[in-house]
């Protein structure tokens, strides 16, 4: 899709964005809108008070997928873009596709489509403590440190070690929705899917942004180097879930019933007379399985794989 690895100041901004459609996003969370002519991208970043190797910065790494390592990106330009991001997938992206998976569920909303909008809510909840962590607590910490003042135990660490994908649930309802919810109008529920598969890869992308250009220009500005740190946890927990084979055991499935009537981890424990941590050790290998995590993901799948009867289902 791609027409080329890197850009430089002087490529024509149009060329760009129709070699690149994906980078519409980033152009507009950086404040760029269309109706630029045949300027260069230098120019239209200069008409629009945008920091060229900031801008430059971003799209090259999201095209490539590396970092340029002479790059001479703006911090403070980056934690606006980022703020505009935050802005974006709150207050657009993630209500528009409530609206969507609404009218595609239809009316009357029965008991699994409740299921479906229950996870969705709480998904887009952990969304929004994702970025407001990092609105009250990283961001500030950051101009702080532009102003030369590094006071206090805070660290990029911090947030680094807890820096989660926010991208993962979403996937987990693409994939309730394509393997395992019947709908009578299949084009809606294609209509959401495909939004909800960009959605999905624009919060990764986001997050590699964030992973990659961000924590590493704050690190340097502390003195430290995290260069890398942050992937190669969440690379080798995906590894770890997705190494186990597919088949749910009969134990599992059980698991899961317990996990869709609202049970705890003990009462599951005492309910099948095992230890909490075999349990717990069951929901590993059940979310590398099916690639779903969250208990309201789970009381879908058992609602629509009728592992459970919808009376015993915690409302």
């Amino acid at each position: 899709m791609y027409k080329q690895e890197r850009y430089t100041s002087t490529d024509r901004m149009g060329d760009l964005i129709c070699d690149n459609y994906p980078m519409l996003f980033v152009m507009s969370r950086f404040g760029i809108l269309p109706g630029f002519g045949e300027k260069t991208i230098e120019e239209v970043c200069l008409q629009n008070n945008v920091h060229t190797q900031t801008f430059l910065s971003v799209v090259n790494m999201l095209i490539s997928g590396k970092r340029d390592p002479h790059s001479e990106a703006s911090l403070t330009c980056l934690v606006q873009y980022l703020h505009n991001s935050h802005s974006h997938f709150l207050d657009i992206r993630l209500p528009s596709i409530r609206k969507k998976l609404l009218k595609t569920l239809g009316t009357p909303i029965d008991r699994v489509s409740k299921a479906v909008i229950r996870f969705y809510d709480e998904y887009v909840e952990q969304v929004q403590n994702h970025m407001a962590y990092e609105e009250q607590t990283v961001f500030p910490y950051v101009r702080s440190l532009l102003q030369g003042d590094q006071s206090g135990d805070y660290c990029i660490r911090v947030f680094c070690n807890q820096h989660d994908s926010i991208e993962t649930k979403l996937s987990e309802l693409k994939n309730i929705l394509i393997k395992y919810y019947p709908t009578g109008n299949p084009h809606e529920l294609n209509n959401v899917l495909f939004d909800i598969f960009a959605c999905a890869q624009d919060l990764a992308s986001h997050n590699y942004i964030e992973d990659n250009l961000f924590v590493p220009m704050i690190s340097r500005l502390e003195g430290r180097d995290l260069t890398g740190k942050c992937l190669e946890s969440k690379s080798k927990q995906r590894k770890e879930e997705t190494s186990v084979k597919k088949e749910l055991s009969k134990r599992e499935k059980e698991v899961i019933v317990e996990v869709a009537k609202g049970l705890t981890n003990k009462e599951i424990a005492d309910k099948l007379f095992i230890s909490v941590h075999t349990v717990m050790t069951h929901r590993k290998n059940i979310a590398g399985k099916l690639q779903i995590h969250s208990p309201s993901g789970l009381t879908i799948y058992a609602i629509l794989n009728n592992l459970v009867d919808l009376d015993d289902v915690k409302k």
